[in-house]
């Protein structure tokens, strides 16, 4: 999903001008205050006083994001001053622009807040002459997403299914739209405008509506026949492809069943409408004329356009996941040259054993080893942890990982397509591809269906053809055509989109956000639930949650003279201690001769009081005795706490723990889940014995400790090798492969855009009991699809054996077209009411 950036850009102004050379000059009327100071190169808004890099062009300061931006500026600065809004074609100031909107990857920049609606509205309609995309990289291949086990050397449809062929590998961001999605979305458009007064002439009668009288009823026939000749003979083309392709492959499916009922509804339509005198008497409706079923296949068309439309964006947004994680990268590195120089360069150009500077706020270029220097690094990306690690001389780093506060010399070790996050993005696009969308039980039941009816259809025939009265001939044709219009799955077409729309709109009433129809139908039969730890069972951020004080000493005093040596520190747990102080409202002092000590310790004076905070070695080391405190520690340990010891003026003073808080609902939705036959796994990054304490307060018996991202989507392959239907809840960026590799991935909706992206169902809450939530809406909609193809069905299996006439040798006549169309909207409204009735399904 496209990422919009203008997040401080909603003040609305009006009456811009332009300037003579066509720029726009609105920016001009702003006031000082709200000017927006933007990249030109990547479009990020960016603070001037965030001492970020700046460069001089023409006489103007320009501001960038990252070093790799104004690297791709000074090389062609005029290439990134100004961009034409897409909308109006006024040329805009990108440095300075207010109104800015990603959409496929792109930037587009916007005049005013008008334009950039009018563009969000309807993209397309302002891009018909986008440049072509970018062809993609040698030795691409190809696969369909229905069939993952077809791999093919260039683009073209599936053999299996007749679906376009998607490239493998790891979209780049550059790609361009979707030309598949493209292109439905028109043939949609064009087919549901027809469908729709198409839709109303053909059923005006039912309603009591006047309008085929007005026109009279051949009148009525010729225009139908203009309205769904477009639909038919150009939009529905790719499904006819399709239709044939599951021929020729001996695969009937739900495109088999729409090919035969949308060509034969057409077929004897047109026949009806141009030689009306060919059809004998029996079969002929209100005022000797033949009816038409024009209406049938046109509005068949449109609705299956519709679910292609939705997957294929649903699809294409898996995408933005990848991106969102390539984009941790950042775009160049600091190299250091054998003489000691230093210059940026791209990140594809570092090169392994390469040594390469890592500044404070930046990522962390590539995998490799510390060679010198000492600071904390910020790993949740890969851990999942909050809590920055420690990095000193012969420590290894991870490439995307944030470097918090000192400086930092690497030697590059792994580069390229060999990092961590390179493998991260691999499985995740390995595990998108792979997941193919369930079709569901419709192609299931069309696969006896299809031929069934084509068999009836063929029986039908050749017993009017042999048994049938003259002209046997048209009887065999119309009883045969009658079958395959009566089994044209309209129905059909709505019961799964109907019971999805309406289980989405109930599902983000209760905070539950549906991103693809297949993962509700997944989530009704999954067994097995892999929770994340922290972000999910937990709230995601350490806290200060005791304060032990030994005989002689208070417990106020043991806080704040901690939270005095902390606020120099930069040990991961400082900032709880410090902001555990303050909401006590503790008063803080500053405190001299600060030391610490990595791995053990720090130390210094608050006043004339000499303190001394770290672990039991550290202790022995200064001649101060641990010994009062280690049974207390060793107790705050084993219940999942962080425990630092204090030592004041030479003696054991007390000790202060920090953990990060379960959230309250956890334990009661594990509960329930497990009531409900649920077995739970807890996969985190975080040691062993801290996810046991979590584990036993929260009654889950199976926990996997130490996994780095590839190692849980390796579980999540594991249990399901064993036959588990398995979810997966994580927040973080080390989840997104094991919720791309999952059944079903559920993300919180408080965690990173990354997870988000990666899942199919988000907790718009980030609560646990959402998932209880989500199950319910799931076994609802599952069972409600089912009551809609049953009823759908029952009318083709009821519809069927009369139009192939076997009540004619006992009435004498074969079944009334008119009868056979209000059976088809009764079957359809059915199907309607019964999918409305999950509004008011209780979660």
């Amino acid at each position: 999903m496209a990422h919009s950036h203008h997040d401080h850009d909603h003040h609305n102004h009006h009456g811009h001008s332009h300037a003579a050379d066509g720029s726009c000059c609105s920016a001009k009327a702003v006031p000082q205050a709200e000017m927006i100071v933007r990249d030109p190169v990547c479009g990020m808004t960016v603070d001037p006083a965030a001492g970020k890099p700046t460069a001089e062009y023409k006489g103007r300061i320009f501001h960038f994001c990252c070093n790799g931006c104004r690297t791709k500026f000074e090389a062609a600065p005029d290439d990134y001053l100004t961009a034409r809004d897409p909308v109006c074609g006024m040329n805009v100031d990108r440095a300075s622009a207010r109104h800015f909107h990603r959409h496929d990857g792109a930037k587009y920049y916007f005049c005013s807040e008008g334009c950039l609606t009018k563009f969000q509205a309807e993209p397309d309609k302002y891009l018909g002459d986008r440049p072509a995309p970018a062809p993609m990289p040698k030795g691409t291949q190809y696969t369909c997403p229905m069939h993952p086990e077809v791999i093919r050397d260039k683009p073209g449809d599936c053999p299996i299914c007749g679906m376009a062929l998607e490239p493998m590998g790891v979209p780049t961001g550059e790609e361009g739209p979707n030309p598949e999605l493209v292109d439905f979305t028109r043939r949609l458009w064009v087919s549901a405008l027809l469908a729709l007064p198409l839709f109303v002439i053909a059923m005006a009668p039912m309603v009591g509506l006047p309008f085929r009288d007005w026109l009279g009823e051949r009148t009525a026939a010729w225009v139908e026949f203009a309205l769904a000749t477009p639909v038919v003979l150009w939009a529905a083309l790719p499904f006819f492809k399709r239709g044939w392709s599951s021929v020729l492959n001996r695969s009937p499916n739900m495109w088999t069943l729409i090919s035969i009922g949308v060509g034969a509804a057409y077929l004897y339509s047109v026949a009806a409408t141009l030689f009306p005198d060919l059809f004998p008497h029996e079969v002929r409706g209100h005022g000797e004329t033949v009816p038409v079923y024009f209406e049938a296949a046109a509005v068949i068309v449109a609705l299956v356009f519709v679910g292609q439309v939705l997957e294929l964006r649903a699809r294409e947004k898996t995408g933005s996941a990848i991106r969102a994680l390539l984009d941790l990268a950042p775009k160049t590195a600091r190299l250091i040259g054998a003489d000691g120089s230093e210059r940026d360069v791209p990140l594809a150009d570092v090169k392994a054993g390469e040594r390469l500077r890592i500044r404070p706020g930046e990522s962390v270029p590539v995998d490799g080893t510390v060679v010198e220097g000492r600071s904390t690094i910020d790993e949740s990306m890969i851990t999942g942890e909050p809590m920055p690690v420690e990095k000193t001389e012969g420590d290894s780093l991870i490439g995307g990982t944030l470097n918090k506060n000192g400086t930092l010399i690497m030697r590059a070790e792994k580069v390229g397509s060999e990092t961590t996050l390179s493998q991260i993005v691999e499985l995740v696009a390995k595990a998108q591809r792979s997941r193919a969308p369930i079709q569901g039980l419709a192609d299931r039941v069309s696969f006896y269906f299809v031929p069934a009816v084509v068999l009836v259809a063929i029986a039908a025939f050749i017993a009017w053809l042999l048994f049938g009265p003259e002209p046997s001939l048209i009887f065999a044709i119309v009883s045969a055509v009658s079958v395959l219009i009566i089994a044209c799955p309209c129905a059909l077409g709505l019961a799964t989109p109907m019971s999805i729309m309406t289980a989405t709109g109930r599902g983000a009433q209760a905070g539950v956000l549906i991103k693809e129809a297949a993962a509700l139908e997944r989530l009704a039969a999954v067994d097995t639930l892999i929770v994340d730890k922290t972000g999910t069972l937990t709230e995601g951020k350490p806290t200060l949650t005791d304060i032990v004080a030994l005989d002689g000493f208070g417990e106020d005093e043991v806080l704040s003279l901690a939270a005095a040596i902390e606020q120099g520190s930069e040990h991961p747990l400082a900032d709880a201690i410090v902001d555990g102080a303050r909401e006590r409202k503790l008063a803080v002092a500053s405190a001299t001769g600060f030391e610490a000590v990595n791995g053990k310790g720090v130390s210094g004076t608050v006043g004339k009081r000499n303190v001394v905070l770290g672990n039991a070695p550290f202790f022995v080391e200064l001649g101060i005795d641990a010994a009062p405190l280690t049974g207390r520690a060793d107790a705050l340990r084993a219940d999942g706490r962080s425990a630092v010891l204090v030592a004041i003026d030479g003696k054991p003073a007390g000790i202060v723990a920090v953990s990060d808080p379960i959230k309250p609902t956890a334990a009661e939705a594990l509960k329930k889940l497990q009531d409900a036959g649920m077995v739970i796994v807890m996969a985190t990054g975080d040691n062993e014995r801290t996810a046991e304490a979590i584990a036993r307060r929260l009654g889950i018996k199976r926990v996997r400790a130490g996994l780095l991202p590839d190692d849980k989507a390796k579980l999540v392959e594991e249990l399901k090798g064993r036959g588990a239907v398995v979810a997966m809840a994580g927040d973080g960026i080390n989840d997104a492969p094991a919720l791309s590799t999952a059944d079903v991935g559920i993300a919180m909706g408080t965690g990173a855009d990354v997870a988000l992206e990666s899942a199919g169902i988000t907790l718009l809450k980030g609560d646990l009991t959402g998932i209880v939530r989500a199950r319910h809406l799931a076994e609802g909609t599952l069972s409600n699809i089912k009551q809609n193809l049953f009823f759908a069905f029952l009318y083709n299996a009821l519809g069927v054996p009369v139009a192939a006439g076997v009540l004619y040798p006992l009435t004498g006549t074969l079944l009334s077209p008119m009868l056979a169309a209000a059976a088809m909207s009764l079957s359809s409204v059915s199907v309607i009411a019964n999918a409305l009735r999950l509004r008011t399904l209780k979660l």
